[in-house]
C-alpha cells in the first residue's frame, strides 16, 4: 500500500489518479496508524516551504515520518515542496527542514541570464541522467516533465543527484539517497514519462 500524504498542501487528487492509472494500490491519508502501515509512501507539496513544515507538525506527522524514513527505510517520493522539505532549510522561509539530505533550498539567480529567463521557472523541460538507478528504468534522452517552481534543491553531495536540469545554469531536478527519493518537477502532469517515472517508484525502489 502506498500512502499520499495528505498535509494540507499538493496534488493529491492528481497523483492518485496516475498511480491508479498504473495499477498501484494507494490511499490519501493524514492519519499516522495508515502511515505506519505504508509500504511506500508519497510526500507532494505547491506552497511555501514555511507552510509544509507547520503543517507536518501541527498534524504530528513529524516524528511518524521519522521514523518510517529514516528507522524503518519505508521508500518515499518528494514531488515539488515535497522535495524541498527533505533539506535541512529554505531561502523562502525560516523554519527548519526535514533534514533528510545534506541539502538546502534556494531561489533561482536568473535576473542576470543572457535569455531574460523569469522565475518560477514554468512548463516543460529535458532531464539529464547523472547515475544509474531503478528510477530511472526504460529512461532515454527524450523523457521530460512539467516544472513550476521558483527554488530548487542544492546538494551538499553530488552522489546525490539523480537528474538535473537547465534553466539558466544546471540544477538539481531529482535526487535519491538510500529509500529517499525526490523530484522537482510534477510527474502527475508530465504524461507518460510522469508514469513511467511513478511505475519505477511502485515496482522497483
Amino acid at each position: 500500500m502506498i500512502v499520499v500524504i495528505d498535509y494540507g498542501l499538493g496534488n493529491l487528487g492528481s497523483i492518485l489518479n496516475m498511480l491508479k492509472r498504473i495499477q498501484a494500490e494507494a490511499i490519501i491519508s493524514q492519519n499516522p496508524d495508515q502511515i505506519l502501515r505504508a509500504d511506500k509512501l508519497i510526500l507532494p507539496g505547491v506552497g511555501s516551504f514555511d507552510n509544509g513544515m507547520k503543517n507536518i507538525s501541527e498534524l504530528g506527522l513529524r516524528d511518524v515520518l521519522d521514523l518510517k524514513v529514516l528507522k524503518e527505510k519505508t521508500p518515499i517520493l518528494g514531488i515539488c515542496l515535497g522535495l524541498q522539505l527533505f533539506t535541512e532549510a529554505s531561502e523562502e522561509g525560516g523554519l527548519p527542514g526535514l533534514a533528510w539530505l545534506k541539502a538546502r533550498t534556494i531561489r533561482f539567480r536568473v535576473e542576470n541570464s543572457p535569455n531574460h529567463l523569469r522565475v518560477p521557472h514554468m512548463g516543460w523541460n529535458s532531464v539529464k541522467k547523472i547515475k544509474d538507478s531503478a528510477m530511472l528504468a526504460a529512461f532515454d534522452a527524450d523523457w521530460r516533465f512539467y516544472f513550476v517552481h521558483s527554488y530548487h534543491v542544492v546538494v551538499d553531495d553530488e552522489s546525490d543527484a539523480l537528474l538535473k536540469t537547465h534553466y539558466g545554469y544546471d540544477f538539481v531536478s531529482a535526487v535519491q539517497r538510500d529509500n529517499i527519493v525526490g523530484v522537482q518537477f510534477h510527474p502527475e502532469k508530465s504524461h507518460k514519462f510522469g508514469m513511467q517515472l511513478l511505475k519505477n517508484f511502485v515496482q522497483s525502489v
